[in-house]
């Protein structure tokens, strides 16, 4: 299947356009969003609990949630109740993670801009929810220039040390992998699954991948760490040039058949709760038997 239109136009617009166009869609999101409270169409906490539970996600569950709250609609107490409502669903035993990425463009782009990375300080650019999420007592966050995430729960130190000093991001030190190991799962809310981080981890685990996905350019990198003591780090980021080639939402449709991934709503969101280690065996299988990637959806 061709890609479409607006797929092959967003492939061609140049980054500081579309971060502008961005920035306008944000500031239309959020007119739309005060208009809701003017209307009292507010979300409450035991709905988004009700939502929740209905696509999935259970107690004692390990998961890594990409969001937006702004899709979700008005939430009574904003970011703070989104957190809650993903704790109290998996409660105690659970381990919440949430994504913490520094950069909103390319992580090369963002790189030769920003070559360092504080761990204290260094804010999430994934959503409000992300960076709320950064910020609470208990929170701990795995220390990696480009790719880290922050993690809460009886497996949050498991799932964040070993990032630091890994050459790639998704290799089986990662948070994702390990996400995987732990049969965790993968929480989409509102974006679309090109967000889904864990997909990267099959061109991770194949060597020899047969597109080169990763740019020549290797990177060092001043990192800061909790005690406020410098390391320095080497880090290979996605080339751009492919990542412009991505068609990850194509994989919906093989995902759903293979049932690994479920479509329901949070809020006003459109969500999908998919199994981290299905997603990578479906991934691992489909790349040897048909040439399946978010490249070629359909198969070489």
């Amino acid at each position: 299947m061709r890609r479409s239109l607006k797929e092959i136009v967003s492939a061609l617009l140049p980054s500081s356009l579309k971060r502008a166009l961005q920035q306008i869609k944000r500031s239309q999101r959020r007119n739309r969003l005060y208009k809701k409270r003017e209307n009292n169409q507010v979300i409450k906490k035991e709905s988004l609990i009700n939502d929740l539970k209905a696509i999935g996600a259970r107690e004692d569950d390990s998961i890594i949630v990409h969001s937006s709250l702004s899709k979700i609609g008005y939430v009574d107490g904003g970011a703070a109740t989104a957190i809650d409502v993903l704790r109290n669903v998996i409660g105690k035993g659970g381990t919440l993670i949430l994504p913490s990425f520094p950069g909103n463009t390319f992580s090369k782009d963002y790189l030769e801009a920003t070559p360092s990375f504080d761990i204290r300080n260094t804010p999430s650019r994934m959503g409000i929810i992300t960076e709320y999420f950064r910020k609470m007592d208990g929170v701990i966050r795995s220390f990696h220039p480009t790719d880290p995430v922050c993690a809460i729960g009886p497996f949050a130190e498991y799932f964040t040390q070993g990032h630091f000093g890994q050459i790639t991001p998704y290799n089986k030190n990662s948070p994702f992998y390990r996400l995987c190991e732990k049969g965790g799962k993968i929480l989409m809310i509102g974006v679309p699954l090109a967000t889904c981080t864990n997909l990267h981890l099959m061109e991770d685990e194949i060597e020899n991948f047969k597109f080169p996905v990763y740019d020549e350019k290797i990177f060092e990198v001043k990192m800061i760490d909790e005690q406020g003591k410098t390391h320095l780090m080497k880090t290979k980021v996605h080339n751009p040039e492919y990542s412009k080639k991505r068609r990850c939402d194509d994989l919906i449709p093989m995902f759903q058949k293979e049932g690994i991934l479920i479509k329901g709503k949070i809020g006003e969101a459109d969500a999908m709760f998919i199994d981290a280690k299905g997603m990578l065996d479906v991934m691992m299988e489909q790349y040897y038997k048909n040439g399946v990637t978010m490249y070629t959806p359909y198969g070489s």
